[in-house]
């Protein structure tokens, strides 16, 4: 669907920010058998992003805000309690869109609550589902309120260039427990309404073993600027990600941009496999994080890899500083660093609230 008498817009990641959520670990998690070890990365990762900029940290109460005041004495931290789940943030977390109503100057945001549930009823999510609402009511956001809980869409399954086209997969969208009976063309509706979408662009590749999430885009292909799009590359033709991951590239060389151009191709290394208890987890370079002025990058202490993948980065963002952390803890529940966190426009969060 072509949508282009909407008012609304989702802004590209790499535009300016007022804020990152982080949701923390606790031990009624997930991450319990290893709550120090994610406990240890989470602090990192929020001392490097408010370096840069104000995170949102949502804690499951005062005790725990107590506790991380003495481990995070940074003044860009805003502590909000209440419960969850989990701590993917990506994905339950407010989608944020941009509006101009047409009779003023500037514009005013929408922070829209879609329903979360645990990647497709795979795990509970009902606390974590609860929480966009209760942030609203404690006056941190700078914005107006939509309910969208009839449509489950996670932050993580979308990407944005900020000038109408968004970015997804049809294997991550489809999948069962999503929004059934709506078929690909309604959801490609259904989005172009909710987001102020001008285009949907579908990819149909890009299967990552271990992912819990049915394939969400921000694990494989990622929007920078100047139409360019960076992806995971497999170059081993032992590896069984190669045939799909050779049909993903194949795909991205016939896209165009919105001007009939092909888009600039940057590939990142694929990270040598990582294996718990048998099983893959699902490492990827393009879970990064952007924010003011840096680009957060997952490593896996793969010192080839990590170097090919920070320097790629860096084509990409040639005036932000690239920042390696390492995720071998967090992938050790299926996710990384951008699925931890959630981004929001520059004046959408009050940093008094």
């Amino acid at each position: 669907m072509n949508n282009k008498k909407s008012k609304r817009r989702l802004p590209a990641e790499w535009e300016r920010q007022g804020g990152v959520q982080l949701t923390w670990p606790h031990g009624e998690s997930d991450w319990a058998p290893y709550l120090d070890d994610i406990t240890r990365t989470f602090i990192q990762l929020a001392k490097a992003i408010a370096r840069f900029e104000p995170v949102l940290i949502v804690v499951p109460d005062d005790e725990h805000i107590r506790s991380l005041q003495t481990q995070l004495p940074e003044r860009n931290i805003i502590f909000v309690p209440c419960p969850s789940n989990d701590t993917w943030a990506r994905d339950h977390a407010f989608i944020t869109v941009e509006e101009c109503d047409g009779t003023h100057a500037g514009k005013t945001f929408r922070l829209l609550d879609f329903c979360f549930n645990g990647w497709g009823d795979k795990f509970p999510a009902a606390l974590d589902n609860a929480i966009n609402k209760r942030l609203f009511d404690s006056g941190v956001f700078n914005g107006a309120y939509e309910n969208h809980l009839d449509f489950v869409l996670e932050g993580g399954s979308i990407e944005s260039d900020g000038r109408g086209t968004v970015f997804t997969t049809a294997q991550c969208l489809l999948a069962p427990h999503r929004n059934q009976p709506l078929h690909r063309n309604e959801i490609d509706e259904q989005l172009c309404q909710r987001l102020g979408a001008k285009r949907i662009v579908w990819l149909d590749h890009g299967n990552l073993i271990g992912d819990d999430t049915d394939g969400h885009i921000d694990t494989i292909v990622r929007c920078a600027p100047d139409d360019t799009l960076i992806y995971i590359k497999c170059n081993d033709e032992k590896d069984a990600h190669y045939e799909d991951f050779l049909r993903l590239e194949q795909q991205l060389e016939t896209l165009r941009t919105t001007d009939g151009l092909p888009y600039r191709l940057l590939p990142l290394p694929f990270p040598d496999a990582i294996c718990e208890d048998g099983e893959r987890l699902p490492a990827t370079y393009a879970n990064f994080l952007i924010v003011n002025g840096a680009v957060i990058c997952p490593t896996y202490a793969q010192p080839e890899n990590d170097r090919v993948a920070l320097e790629t980065l860096q084509l990409a963002f040639p005036t932000h500083e690239i920042i390696g952390i390492d995720a071998r803890t967090i992938i050790r529940q299926h996710g990384s660093i951008h699925c931890l966190t959630m981004q929001f426009p520059e004046g959408a969060i009050h940093t008094n609230p």
